[in-house]
């Protein structure tokens, strides 16, 4: 079945750097739209950064500049490239597959999910 797996987060001091990955199974990687998304209470879920099976790339605007996002499509491995954190940016990391080569911002379109990784900037 899908399984995504993520890992990669932790704690770390505002303008510092971390790079997240999901390792992907059961399904062919190299043909869905992949993203992360992060969740807090505040704010719920929002998707930071999304690629396409052609490579294309969209990312929120908080994050453009600071945050890349790209895929390994021989090792099934989704990462996100993250710097310049700032405190804003903490929150759970997700990652997340959808069937097809395009990527839609909402989450509802999303079918697998992994657990999450937690990713904390103090200031």
């Amino acid at each position: 079945q899908v399984q995504l797996v993520e890992s990669g987060g932790g704690s770390v001091q505002a303008g510092g750097s971390l790079r997240l990955s999901c390792a992907a199974s059961g399904f062919t990687f190299s043909t869905y739209c992949m993203a992360w998304f992060r969740e807090t209470p505040a704010k719920g879920r929002e998707e930071v950064a999304a690629i396409e099976s052609d490579g294309a790339t969209s990312y929120t605007d908080s994050v453009k500049g600071r945050f890349t996002i790209s895929k390994d499509n021989a090792k099934n491995i989704l990462y996100l490239q993250m710097n310049s954190l700032k405190p804003e940016d903490t929150a759970m990391y997700y990652c997340a597959a959808k069937t097809g080569s395009l990527c839609p911002a909402e989450s509802q379109y999303f079918a697998a999910w992994g657990q999450g990784t937690q990713v904390t900037v103090s200031s």
